[in-house]
């Protein structure tokens, strides 16, 4: 079995949002939209060439997973944005679904990650723009 089959197995038989693979090393998430991968980003966990297996990709999330270093990504449902970022950084994609954008948690609008960076090209700048929208929400605003 492949990394990418690994992560991918171990998503759909647990409760995981998030799993991440390379050889015997995994690391898992439940957290929900991009919180492990700014907890992992945070930590300074080398994902370097790990591939990747998540519930939701958007636009946040590809940009998150370019600045960790994995080597691929899979998504149940995978922004086309989301897409364009990871192959525009040589990171193959995989999905069940492709979809325009991902919506938010309440199903009213754009999730609030991908719309944050649609206009933005570079990870680093988006990182910024991800914290920022971050501290606002958990600000309520």
């Amino acid at each position: 079995m492949d990394h990418l089959q690994k992560a991918r197995s171990l998503l759909d038989s647990g409760n995981y949002t998030c799993v991440v693979c390379r050889g015997d090393t995994v690391f898992t998430a439940t957290q929900r939209g991009v919180a492990p991968l700014l907890n992992w980003l945070d930590s300074e966990t080398d994902l370097t060439g790990f591939s990747a297996a998540d519930r939701v990709v958007g636009r946040g999330a590809a940009f998150l997973y370019c600045l960790l270093g994995v080597k691929e990504v899979y998504a149940h449902v995978m922004s086309n944005p989301a897409a364009e970022v990871l192959r525009a950084h040589g990171i193959p994609v995989h999905a069940d679904r492709f979809v325009e954008g991902i919506v938010n948690r309440q199903g009213t609008g754009p999730c609030p990650f991908e719309a944050a960076v649609m206009d933005i090209r570079d990870p680093e700048e988006a990182l910024v723009a991800i914290r920022n929208k971050r501290k606002q929400m958990l600000e309520g605003n």
